[in-house]
């Protein structure tokens, strides 16, 4: 398939420009320098910048403190995971409901902090049951899942990444764990983070943006170029991370990016 992007003012001319981590600007702990250099282009051309990963099995402050060790320099309020976007919806929509939580110790604190009061698990029943990306996970954890579910409790995961980029090659993500959940029970979660509606929504609301001045560079065609196609935010393929060439040439011309790159290097090149 032969891929022609469109005219390269479309990027020239957005306000925000929106980063998936994981597989984008690094990989694992392995940093794209090129990656460094595009953004701080883009400051030095007064663009803003916000990095949006669905990895919620870390909190925004493990990001501040990984991007500024990779050396991104960014503000806390660059920095958003589908974690903040469940933990808002779960604090305009379902104040008060009791949750059990399925994550990481680093995500369970981040909904404490946020005044959200978690369940341990043992309990007969549940309003809702999350899952995430737990790099911590039991059969305890899912069979506790798995019996509120089926006992009525809502499910809800932070986002729907079947697999997590390493340098090592593709570990398990939240997907995958939802998809036991959903085999075992039968319901099927309400997803949040890349590539749903509500994501958008907050990251409007607190860049002060309208999508259309708005793109977002990411690897996967499933998360970071379906929020922008779905969306109407300009959607950017590279191709440094899970998605490959043949994957595009696949999906339907919905699902296809709005522009393709092989890196953020090309981008810069082309931009700068």
């Amino acid at each position: 398939m032969q891929f022609t992007n469109p005219d390269i003012s479309i990027l020239n001319n957005k306000k925000l420009y929106i980063f998936d981590m994981d597989g984008t600007i690094y990989l694992g702990n392995r940093v794209f320098p090129f990656a460094i250099r595009f953004i701080k282009n883009l400051r030095k051309n007064g663009k803003k910048v916000l990095f949006f990963t669905n990895n919620a099995s870390h909190s925004p402050d493990f990001y501040l403190q990984k991007l500024t060790r990779l050396g991104f320099e960014p503000t806390m309020d660059e920095i958003m995971t589908s974690g903040d976007v469940t933990i808002e919806f779960l604090l305009r929509h379902r104040q008060g409901k009791s949750v059990y939580l399925v994550g990481t110790d680093d995500l369970v604190n981040n909904f404490r902090q946020r005044g959200i009061s978690l369940l341990n698990g043992d309990e007969e029943a549940a309003d809702i049951v999350i899952t995430s990306f737990d790099t911590t996970l039991t059969y305890q954890k899912l069979d506790n899942a798995c019996r509120l579910v089926r006992g009525g409790a809502e499910y809800l995961s932070t986002h729907p990444d079947f697999n997590c980029p390493t340098e090592t090659g593709f570990i398990p993500d939240s997907g995958a764990i939802a998809a036991f959940v959903t085999a075992s029970t039968g319901k099927t979660p309400t997803y949040f983070g890349k590539p749903y509606r509500e994501t958008v929504e907050m990251i409007c609301e607190a860049t002060g943006c309208k999508k259309e001045e708005m793109c977002i560079f990411g690897d996967r065609l499933y998360t970071d170029i379906a929020i922008g196609r779905r969306h109407g935010v300009t959607a950017v393929l590279v191709l440094s991370g899970e998605t490959q060439p043949a994957d595009v040439e696949a999906a339907a011309p919905a699902d296809r990016p709005d522009f393709m790159f092989d890196s953020l290097d090309n981008v810069d090149q082309a931009m700068f």
